[in-house]
């Protein structure tokens, strides 16, 4: 039997709440890239949508496509990881909001463009180089996007922008040149109505980084970041648990979890699993199976605990053991282990 990853939607839905309650007046935008980063799609996006998420952050048409299949129109879905006109027209054809920080891409749009103009959202440059329009690019960018909303192919509705999180003082110069990328915007004569820059961290945290729109991620699905505080500190639970069933019992119990299935195999020697007879150290991880401490009444079926909140380590514990990032525990997963919802999913 492959390994299980069960699905608190309940949980997810009560994360959803309290961080909804938290960003208020903004709006909260559920960020689902890796699958709902591995939780499934096809489960937490409608679960979201039910409770009042009306903003789907989709990374790249795929996952957009995955959120159109899953609750249909009636939800506005953002993307923008654009890099082909391939992508650019399948975008428009799905109704999205085109996340856009390339001049090539904003005339990629216009081409793109039927009847209806397409929703655009700038992207400035902050200062994280990951990608948007550099600062002196900006006038040329927004005088354009201008001259293509009057032509009726396209509509800036916002700007937005990525944000290192890597400390206060950084973000606070990163939210200068935000805040200058907006007035430049209206000098040009565009109105954006959404302004979105934070993402779970500066969001949770940071009360003037909301604006209208904030992406939270890795905090809806109760992954905390490593080194920073916890998911009880941030009062979210995680929502995910990995069971895995006993295979081999001998002088070491062999258990059904390896590193294809995305248990990194430098935690051997570094974390425990829950057993029916209490925590045992995992000495061993090989590709598809782990080596585990054995105990006295072990049996070939037998179900143990790999992370989850009930078992006192989460997926953001194994991750900071080997000095990653707690969403990279869970995505590898996906779609490597059998998914099952819980608590009334």
């Amino acid at each position: 039997m492959s390994p299980r990853l069960d699905v608190d939607l309940a949980a997810f839905e009560a994360n959803l709440d309290a961080l909804r309650t938290r960003v208020a007046p903004a709006q909260l935008m559920l960020v689902v890239k890796d699958d709902a980063y591995g939780h499934g799609i096809a489960r937490a996006v409608p679960r979201a949508v039910a409770g009042g998420t009306r903003w789907i952050g989709a990374f790249d048409v795929p996952t957009a496509r995955a959120v159109r299949d899953a609750v249909g129109p009636d939800v506005r879905v953002f993307v923008w990881m654009l890099p082909t006109p391939g992508d650019v027209a399948d975008a428009v054809a799905l109704d999205l909001d085109l996340g856009v920080g390339d001049a090539s891409l904003l005339e990629d749009v216009a081409r793109a463009a039927g009847e209806d103009p397409v929703r655009v959202h700038l992207k400035i440059d902050t200062g994280l180089h990951r990608n948007g329009f550099r600062p002196e690019e900006w006038d040329d960018a927004v005088r354009r996007a201008r001259v293509l909303e009057e032509r009726g192919v396209l509509r800036v509705v916002g700007v937005w922008s990525h944000i290192a999180e890597a400390s206060d003082a950084a973000d606070d110069d990163a939210r200068a040149v935000f805040e200058w990328a907006l007035d430049r915007a209206r000098d040009a004569g565009l109105d954006p109505q959404l302004r979105h820059l934070s993402a779970s961290s500066a969001a949770y945290l940071r009360p003037e980084f909301r604006y209208d729109l904030v992406r939270i991620g890795a905090f809806a699905y109760g992954v905390a970041p490593a080194g920073g505080p916890t998911s009880h500190d941030l009062a979210l639970t995680p929502i995910g648990r990995l069971a895995a069933e006993v295979t081999d019992v001998g002088d070491v119990v062999r258990i059904g979890v390896g590193a294809l299935h995305g248990l990194p195999s430098t935690l051997a020697g570094r974390i425990t699993v829950t057993t029916p007879d209490g925590p045992r150290t995992v000495r061993r991880i090989g590709l598809t199976a782990s080596a585990v401490d054995a105990w006295p009444r072990a049996r070939i079926g037998d179900e143990l605990i790999v992370w989850g909140v009930d078992e006192g380590q989460t997926a953001t514990d194994l991750a900071e053991r080997i000095g990653t990032i707690g969403e990279e525990i869970v995505t590898r997963l996906s779609p490597r282990v059998e998914r099952r919802s819980t608590a009334g999913g």
